[in-house]
C-alpha cells in the first residue's frame, strides 16, 4: 500500500451498472485508439473496464482534483497497460486538455480518440456541461466516433419509472440546476453539433444507455 490507498473513493452504483455497460461498450466502440472517459469520478470505471478493452486505451478525467487522486489510486491498485494516468478536464473550457498537445506520456496522435463515454454525469450538472460535453465531442472525434452516454433520462417528457421522478425532484432541492434530461431535448441538441443518434439501450435500474456517432 502507498500514500494513494487512503484517498480511493467508492460509488455503490458502479459494482452494479458496470458489467451491463461494459456489454454496450463492447458493441458500440471502435476496435482500437483511445476512449476518453469524460468525468471518471472514483475511478472504479475506468480501472474495469479498461483491461475488458484493450487493446483500447483508455483515458479517464475529471475536473475535481480529490476524484482524480482517487483515480490514480485506483489505478494504482488495480493497473492496467492501456490505463492512461487522468487528466483535469472541465466540459465547459472552449478547449479541452486533449485539444492542446501538452498531455505527458499521452501520445494521442499515435492512438487517436475514437470515442467518448460520459457516465452518469449531465443529470448532476447543469444543462451547459451537457453543451459543453457535445460541443466537445463535436470538435475532438473523428467522422464516425462515439459518445455514450448513459444515466436516467425522461422520454417524450415524462418519467419512466417513479423511482426516476422522485431522484429527479431530490437532485433540484439539491441543485435548481440539476435534474433528469429529457432525452429529445439531449438528442435535438447533439444534433446541432452533428452527433446522430445511434440508438438506446434500456439498462437496470431505470437507466439507458445512448449512443451518437458523430456524423461526416
Amino acid at each position: 500500500m502507498t500514500e494513494f490507498s487512503d484517498v480511493r473513493q467508492y460509488a455503490p452504483a458502479t459494482q452494479r451498472n458496470r458489467e451491463p455497460i461494459l456489454q454496450v461498450l463492447l458493441d458500440v466502440l471502435p476496435p482500437t485508439g483511445t476512449v476518453l472517459e469524460i468525468s471518471s469520478g472514483t475511478g472504479e470505471h475506468a480501472v474495469f473496464f479498461a483491461p475488458q478493452l484493450h487493446p483500447r486505451k483508455w483515458l479517464p478525467s475529471d475536473p475535481n482534483p480529490a476524484a482524480r487522486a482517487s483515480i490514480a489510486a485506483w489505478r494504482e491498485q488495480c493497473p492496467a497497460e492501456n490505463l492512461l494516468p487522468a487528466i483535469a478536464l472541465d466540459v465547459r473550457d472552449r478547449v479541452w486538455a486533449v485539444e492542446q498537445d501538452e498531455l505527458q506520456g499521452i501520445d494521442l496522435q499515435r492512438d487517436p480518440i475514437g470515442a467518448i463515454v460520459n457516465i452518469n454525469m449531465i443529470h448532476i450538472a447543469p444543462w451547459s456541461a451537457c453543451l459543453g460535453l457535445l460541443a466537445g465531442a463535436q470538435r475532438i472525434l473523428p467522422a464516425g466516433g462515439i459518445l455514450y452516454l448513459y444515466g436516467p433520462f425522461k422520454q417524450a417528457g415524462k418519467h419512466t419509472a417513479p423511482s426516476n421522478e422522485v431522484f429527479d425532484q431530490s437532485l433540484q432541492l439539491q441543485n435548481p440546476d440539476w435534474g433528469v434530461r429529457d432525452l429529445d431535448d439531449v438528442v435535438a441538441a447533439a444534433q446541432t453539433e452533428q452527433l446522430s443518434l445511434v440508438k438506446t439501450v434500456a439498462m437496470p435500474a431505470n437507466n439507458l444507455s445512448v449512443v451518437f456517432r458523430l456524423e461526416p
